[in-house]
């Protein structure tokens, strides 16, 4: 790979190329987001514009790895020379099983977005919970334990933001998700941080719903704050996360799909007078947050987000 250029998206049969002649690139690449999709992320335009604020002689980069190439590629990394990982979908719960060690917060979640090499060994954390907090914070100036949440998805992303939810002890908890036993099980891990009561009313504070019509609009009169935690909205032809009719002016959306010219709820929310806005904002606390494990040190936040815009 002598005299190779930096690619847009690297794959597989890359990193084994890293691991027989790495590649001669100056800066060289020594971090990377590993996902499927992945040509969509804006993860290097952020981390790179850090690196080159903070003066650190590397680059980050996008790499397409599928399922079935996750652990091999784990196990490549970890003779490579990087310094950190980000995940993104589908691999934030598997890698939880081919990392060496998951500090407190993402094994509580039960998911990781990001890895630290440290001596060989690949060590997983989850910046996902708090770069939500941040975002919510920043995008509505409100605190997650004032509000009512109807989250979509059950997956690593989702786990992160029900267990923040819960950490905050938010007002109301109700989780939908195509598959209902998946959300069924996040709902009873989560069960001892709802125990107490804090509203009055015809709904349980936590509880699973069912992904239909009727009864997503039963819910959302009683919620504040729409998540949507799902890749629905990545791709062009996806189908709708709700029927525009069921959106209305006093809600909260927050898709954490992000696109810089909206995504098709973020769309239909602000056609519907809902405040509304996409996952650029928990991008930007979750990618500081990373910069910051990776690096011990601040994170250039106002670079990262000029970057991203």
């Amino acid at each position: 790979m002598k005299g190779a250029r930096f690619k847009d998206v690297y794959t597989f049969a890359d990193l084994q190329d890293f691991e027989r002649t790495p590649p001669n690139l100056k800066p060289p690449v020594r971090l990377g987001v590993l996902g499927d999709p992945i040509a969509h992320s804006l993860s290097p335009q952020m981390q790179n514009a850090a690196l080159s604020h903070c003066g650190i002689d590397m680059q980050y980069a996008r790499f397409h790895i599928r399922r079935d190439e996750l652990r091999p590629s784990l196990d490549l990394v970890r003779s490579l020379v990087f310094v950190g990982l980000n995940l993104t979908v589908p691999h934030k719960v598997a890698a939880c099983e081919m990392v060496d060690e998951v500090d407190a917060d993402a094994e509580a979640i039960g998911a990781i977005n990001t890895i630290a090499l440290r001596e060989k060994r690949l060590i997983g954390f989850n910046t996902d919970a708090i770069g939500f907090a941040r975002a919510v914070r920043s995008e509505f100036s409100v605190d997650l334990r004032d509000l009512r949440v109807l989250l979509f998805g059950a997956g690593g992303a989702a786990r992160a933001i029900a267990v923040q939810c819960a950490r905050a002890s938010c007002e109301r908890l109700a989780i939908v998700n195509r598959d209902h036993e998946k959300a069924r099980g996040l709902v009873a891990s989560l069960q001892a941080a709802f125990a107490g009561p804090r509203v009055l009313g015809p709904v349980a504070r936590l509880e699973a719903v069912p992904w239909e019509e009727r009864a997503l609009r039963f819910q959302l009169e009683h919620t504040d704050l729409v998540v949507n935690a799902t890749p629905l909205g990545l791709n062009p032809n996806d189908p709708a996360l709700l029927p525009a009719t069921l959106l209305q002016p006093h809600l909260m959306i927050y898709d954490t799909v992000y696109a810089a010219h909206g995504t098709p709820l973020v769309e239909s929310a602000a056609e519907a007078g809902a405040r509304a806005a996409n996952g650029l904002s928990m991008l930007l606390h979750q990618g500081a947050r990373a910069f910051e494990i990776w690096f011990g040190r601040e994170a250039p936040l106002d670079v990262m987000r000029a970057a991203l815009r």
